[in-house]
């Protein structure tokens, strides 16, 4: 499984089986490094509706002619958007292919504004995805929370990849614990540096991982790692 990653929190994810791309914020981050014309997969899938996460899900959806997995309220508006799609909820899980999705609590929100209006668009989510026997953890957006814990103790995680920005979610510190509580070897930190207010240092993050006997991967737009 090779994992590159586009800034903030999106991860293309590919195997020989199936491509997928995760919160694919491109054409609005300035640190993504590219544009959504060039992506070509399988799948969307989505953690929330915010604009920095749900970005160009639609336009690369109906470019590829794939669906968008979402929750179920997210999955409508991207239906009525002119998008294929899978609605999921929390605790579900769905085999496409040779892609098994598995949706999991989020603390955070989820909306999209549309001019001076807000929609809800259901409870955010992390991700379960696995490929080829490999499973990656996205976390989406969240605080820490208990059943983290649970969700590590449950799933045989390859690899998570966790916000570490602070005040829209958790911070390294929530980070660092959330990483042991899924018992992941591996860590990929998202949501950081995009915009100041969520400004970390991803290696230091990743330095303390070290110490813990966890491998960190502070990525630069781009880059990937294989698992």
């Amino acid at each position: 499984m090779k994992i590159t990653y586009y800034g903030h929190s999106a991860l293309l994810v590919e195997t020989e089986q199936a491509k997928v791309i995760i919160d694919p914020f491109l054409s609005g981050n300035p640190n993504s490094g590219i544009s959504p014309d060039d992506i070509t997969v399988d799948a969307v899938l989505l953690t929330h509706g915010h604009s920095d996460h749900l970005g160009d899900a639609v336009q690369i959806a109906k470019q590829n002619d794939c669906p968008i997995f979402a929750v179920f309220e997210l999955a409508e508006y991207c239906r009525m958007k002119g998008a294929k799609v899978k609605h999921m909820n929390i605790g579900g899980k769905h085999i496409y292919d040779a892609i098994t999705v598995k949706y999991t609590q989020a603390f955070h929100s989820s909306s999209i504004q549309e001019g001076d209006v807000w929609i809800y668009a259901g409870q955010p989510a992390g991700i379960l995805l696995t490929i080829e026997g490999k499973t990656l953890f996205h976390a989406g957006d969240t605080a820490l929370f208990s059943d983290l814990r649970l969700i590590g103790e449950r799933t045989a995680i390859d690899l998570a990849a966790l916000p570490i920005g602070d005040m829209l979610t958790m911070g390294p510190d929530d980070a660092l614990l959330a990483a042991r509580w899924l018992q992941a070897d591996k860590v990929i930190p998202l949501h950081y540096n995009t915009f100041p207010d969520i400004a970390q240092d991803a290696m230091d993050f990743c330095d303390r991982l070290r110490q813990e006997g966890i491998e960190g991967f502070p990525l630069k737009a781009g880059e990937s790692i294989e698992i």
